[in-house]
C-alpha cells in the first residue's frame, strides 16, 4: 500500500510538472477536425485551378489575379475554421481536466506560435503581391512548420515531429512549384488528420 502511495505521489508530481510546461488543453480531435477543412478547402480550390483536367494556371501568373483571390478567401476560411475548432476542443478539455486554459505557458505558446507565422504571413503577402503565386504553397508550409517546431516546447513531442514534416513538405513544394495544391492539401490536411489521430488515441481517451 505504502508503495502504491508513493507512485501516487510521483504521478501527481509528474503531472504537475507536465502542466506547468506545457498546454496539454490540445485536443487530437481540433488536428483532425483541421485536416478535414484543408481537404474541403483543396477541392474547392481544385475547382477553381482546373477545368477538367486541364490546369487554368499552373504558374499563376498575373492574368489569374481571380483565381488567387479565390485561393486566399478559402485558405482563409480553412485558417479560421481551423483556430475556431481548436479553441472550443481546447476550452472543453481544459475544462474537463480542471485546469486553466490561459496561464503563463498558454501565453508563451501563443507568442512562439506568433511570431514565425506572422513573418510567414507577411512574407506571403509579400509574395503574392509581387506576384509568385507559385510559391505560396511552399511558404505557408515552411512557416508553419517553423512556428511547430518553435513551440514545440511547450506543446507534445508530436507537434515537433508534425513541424518537420511540414518543412519537408514545404521544400518539395517550393522544388515542384506546380503542383503546390497537391503539396498544401498533403502538409496540411492529410498530416493533420494522422497527427490528430495519433494525438487522439494517445491523450485524449
Amino acid at each position: 500500500m505504502e508503495h502504491n502511495s508513493v507512485q501516487q505521489d510521483i504521478e501527481s508530481i509528474r503531472q504537475l510538472m507536465e502542466r506547468s510546461v506545457r498546454f496539454v488543453s490540445l485536443s487530437g480531435r481540433s488536428g483532425i477536425l483541421a485536416g478535414v477543412y484543408a481537404l474541403i478547402g483543396a477541392a474547392f480550390a481544385y475547382r477553381q485551378i482546373y477545368v477538367g483536367d486541364v490546369v487554368r494556371s499552373v504558374e499563376y501568373d498575373r492574368g489569374h489575379v481571380p483565381i488567387v483571390k479565390s485561393l486566399l478567401v478559402i485558405a482563409t476560411l480553412v485558417l479560421v475554421g481551423s483556430l475556431a475548432t481548436g479553441w472550443w476542443f481546447s476550452y472543453r478539455k481544459s475544462k474537463k481536466l480542471g485546469v486553466k486554459m490561459w496561464d503563463h505557458t498558454s501565453k508563451r505558446l501563443l507568442l512562439n506560435l506568433a511570431v514565425p507565422l506572422c513573418v510567414g504571413g507577411f512574407f506571403t503577402l509579400v509574395l503574392v503581391v509581387n506576384g509568385y503565386y507559385n510559391l505560396v504553397a511552399a511558404s505557408l508550409s515552411l512557416f508553419y512548420g517553423l512556428a511547430l517546431i518553435n513551440a514545440s516546447s511547450n506543446l507534445y513531442d508530436e507537434v515537433r515531429y508534425l513541424g518537420y514534416c511540414e518543412l519537408a513538405v514545404g521544400f518539395l513544394a517550393a522544388v515542384f512549384p506546380g503542383f503546390g495544391l497537391y503539396f498544401w492539401t498533403a502538409g496540411f490536411g492529410l498530416l493533420h488528420i494522422l497527427y490528430g489521430s495519433l494525438m487522439y488515441s494517445k491523450y485524449d481517451r
